[in-house]
């Protein structure tokens, strides 16, 4: 089916959020959700990039510190979701098409018969330039952080352990080949309370990205984007290893 609209997602609530919200301002529209990355895949890519020590304190992190916030977050996560009315229902699946990967021939064929006019994307990993070349669609993407400063991963809490809470935020931009380069559509900061911690930033990112992105999809349809260049300090984050976030939390920063 053709649409003006079209989602590339990872398969997660912050994608079931993000398609519902919006269909609520522009109806309903077509999905690819993409399958997770095998975590074999993870790690051999993060042994690459980063070596052993890195990565094995990071899957330490992951494995031993992530599923307790998980846990003592669910109260948190439930009142911001009821807050700003956070929708994580499944995505209608006669809208929804899955893929191995976002950057697999059957991705660049549901854009094809889309033949969409914006594509959003969120939580994908980095998508081909072969894909981005497959449609003269604008491609926007939600980004949790403030790029080009905090590129990558968890750059709220990136910015809240360096201090540097007047970076502590969300970023629309354009999709381009790299890793969070593209041109800076809008960005908004976020004001995390004591309650709040590295699994409830992404949460309090979002629900302040949303507003901004269907501001910026409405423009892009309406062929009314602006856009600046993504400039200034600009770097990669990844998770945090396990004393790294130790020490963190000692700081305050949960």
């Amino acid at each position: 089916m053709t649409a003006p609209l079209l989602l590339l997602g990872g398969d997660g609530a912050s994608t079931r959020i993000v398609y519902h919200r919006l269909a609520q301002a522009f109806g309903a529209f077509p999905a690819v959700v993409e399958q997770p990355v095998a975590r074999s895949v993870l790690i051999r890519n993060r042994l690459r990039r980063l070596g052993v020590a890195s990565t094995l304190s990071q899957l330490a992190f992951m494995t031993l510190i992530r599923p307790l916030l998980s846990r003592a977050a669910r109260g948190r996560l439930a009142e911001i979701a009821r807050q700003h009315r956070l929708d994580e229902a499944p995505i209608p699946a006669d809208l929804l098409t899955s893929v191995a990967s976002v950057n697999s021939d059957e991705t660049i064929a549901a854009i094809k018969a889309a033949s969409p006019k914006v594509i959003v994307v969120n939580g994908t990993r980095i998508i081909a330039r072969r894909v981005l070349e497959a449609s003269p669609a604008t491609f926007l993407n939600t980004h949790a952080g403030i790029t080009p400063r905090y590129r990558g991963a968890h750059g709220g809490y990136w910015a809240l352990l360096g201090n540097d809470r007047e970076h502590c935020g969300v970023t629309i931009h354009v999709v381009d080949p790299g890793i969070d380069t593209g041109a800076i559509v809008a960005q908004a900061l976020i004001d995390p309370t004591k309650q709040d911690s590295f699994v409830t930033y992404p949460y309090l990112q979002l629900a302040a990205a949303l507003p901004l992105l269907v501001d910026s999809v409405g423009k892009a349809l309406r062929g009314e984007l602006a856009v600046r260049p993504a400039e200034g300090q600009s770097g990669v984050w990844y998770h945090p290893g396990l004393f790294q976030y130790l020490i963190g939390r000692a700081r305050g920063v949960k």
